[in-house]
């Protein structure tokens, strides 16, 4: 008889609690059991291990009765990451490998039939997991996975690109001390191709866009077709300031949940643009088990729904509770898992069903009551989550061909950044989180005062839409350099407010 166990970690949201792989040989009538509340992916790894482990060239037990059970038994587990620990585990039994050697490390990979180690989802997660416990155990993972979680400080990984790899590295006779320790540096970001300045005229909504990106808030632009509201928001990115180590970790640990990161993305700003077609579980995150969303993927960077409007009611309610908290908890029979969500919504709607309301170009044809049917799409608790409303108007042939570039992304950067700066050294973050007393004590000046109690007494604000005012006219006090909030940064911030 022989018993081994293997460190592993499996994935809920964006943690990664720690599995136990334990592996009992016994006499009996041969069999392989695989129990732990394991996923079909999990349980078809019993062939992909028996498989891999002969075609290393190593013997698989056929004549014992394999039982392998993944601890905690109350802990959902899916994916191909445990056919590693698992086929580690029947050799350690074995006696192939040794056990006592194999306790100081964590090992995660998917097997191809070959014994070839195939990458898998949640590296990064796993990385930082490590990280966050101070945990001196190692990562053993495919060499695609291993340089990607490589990048996180204060963590001890190795690569392998087949199982005779690591088994070569656990033998009883092997030299621990000849497997390296993988090291990496991440990319430096590659800036974004899109400029600012190839956007003509619009200075009303570039000021707009610059007061978001200096604060982190949210912006609704709303104009007739063919007005540049698309192009203003795919070069919105570039007038974000640089992520730090941190937030570009947490960024790329949750692409890498769905399998989608890849090293050119490093260090950018996420944009995601679904299409208005997508439903609220693919916004906000769902299925069986969980997945983070269009908000998650996102997150911190910027979620752009053109068209909005026609976006389903239910998709759009649902992400009145993110833009608040920055997170969502996607609640299960079986589990809850929480994503983060910390984006900045960047959205774009005619003002009419035929987007010509209020143009010098083409006549609106629409009757009063489809206008108000068609704005009504949008419930007052989601206009009032938008920090910014913006018009953008159509420009004329004359000022689309003759108008001179404009300010670039990078001139326009650096004033966010400055702006952004005072803002932190202030409170510590962002002003688009102010609240509480923080937000009770802003320095204005009695000018400011009087006015914005004016403004939300006359124009009906309810008390958030009076807090995020008073939040958009401490940024545009920043930018402006002002100690204190001041009339006129009061009377900029209340431009916009929502237009309905």
């Amino acid at each position: 008889m022989g018993l081994a166990m293997v460190n592993s970690r499996c994935l809920v949201g964006l943690q990664a609690p720690a599995v136990t792989v334990e592996v009992h040989l016994a006499n009996g009538l041969p069999s392989f059991t695989l129990v732990g509340l394991a996923d079909t992916e999990v349980k078809e790894a019993r062939e992909r291990v028996r498989c891999a482990i002969q075609n290393a060239g190593l013997s698989f037990p056929s004549n014992k009765r394999i039982t392998v059970n993944l601890a905690p038994a109350d802990l959902p587990k899916d994916s191909g990451r445990f056919d590693l620990p698992i086929a580690m585990g029947i050799l350690a039994a074995s006696g192939v490998v040794d056990a006592a050697a194999m306790a100081g490390h964590e090992f995660a990979g998917e097997l191809s039939l070959s014994g070839e180690l195939r990458p898998v989802r949640g590296a990064l997660a796993m990385g930082m997991a490590l990280a966050a416990q101070d945990s001196p155990l190692r990562l053993v993972l495919p060499m695609d996975n291993a340089m990607e979680a490589a990048w996180v400080p204060n963590i001890r990984v190795h690569g392998a690109q087949h199982l005779r790899d690591v088994v070569q590295a656990f033998a009883p006779d092997a030299d621990k001390a000849d497997w390296p320790v993988l090291t990496a540096a991440p990319p430096s970001p590659v800036p974004s191709g899109v400029d600012m300045a190839e956007v003509k005229g619009q200075a009303g909504a570039k000021r707009a866009l610059q007061i978001a990106a200096a604060g982190g808030h949210s912006v609704l632009m709303i104009g007739p077709p063919g007005s540049g509201k698309s192009m203003l928001a795919q070069r919105f990115a570039g007038l974000l300031p640089a992520m730090d180590l941190t937030q570009c970790l947490e960024s790329a640990a949750v692409a890498s949940l769905v399998g989608r990161f890849s090293a050119q993305d490093w260090g950018r700003r996420p944009v995601r643009s679904p299409h208005h077609t997508a439903t609220s579980v693919a916004l906000v995150g769902g299925g069986s088990p969980p997945r983070p969303g269009e908000i998650s993927l996102a997150h911190h960077g910027v979620l752009f729904l053109d068209e909005l409007p026609e976006f389903s009611r239910s998709a759009l309610e649902a992400l009145r509770e993110p833009l608040e908290s920055g997170r969502i908890t996607i609640s299960r029979a079986a589990q809850q898992a929480e994503f983060p969500a910390r984006f900045q919504l960047i959205a774009a709607m005619n003002p009419c069903p035929c987007g010509h309301q209020g143009s010098v170009l083409k006549v609106c044809r629409c009757t009063p009551d489809q206008v108000a049917r068609y704005q009504g799409k949008l419930s007052g608790p989601l206009l009032d989550r938008i920090d910014l409303h913006v018009e953008v108007p159509s420009l004329s042939a004359q000022a689309l061909l003759h108008t001179p570039p404009a300010s670039s992304s990078q001139s326009l950067r650096s004033d966010c950044q400055a702006a952004l700066a005072r803002a932190v050294q202030r409170q510590g973050h962002a002003n688009h989180l102010l609240q509480g007393k923080t937000l009770d004590n802003l320095a204005r000046t009695p000018q400011a005062q009087q006015l914005i109690e004016r403004a939300a007494n006359r124009l009906g604000w309810s008390g958030r839409g009076t807090h995020r005012c008073l939040r958009v006219a401490r940024t545009v006090a920043d930018l402006q350099g002002h100690d204190l909030i001041e009339a006129d940064d009061v009377a900029e911030a209340m431009q916009y407010r929502p237009l309905w």
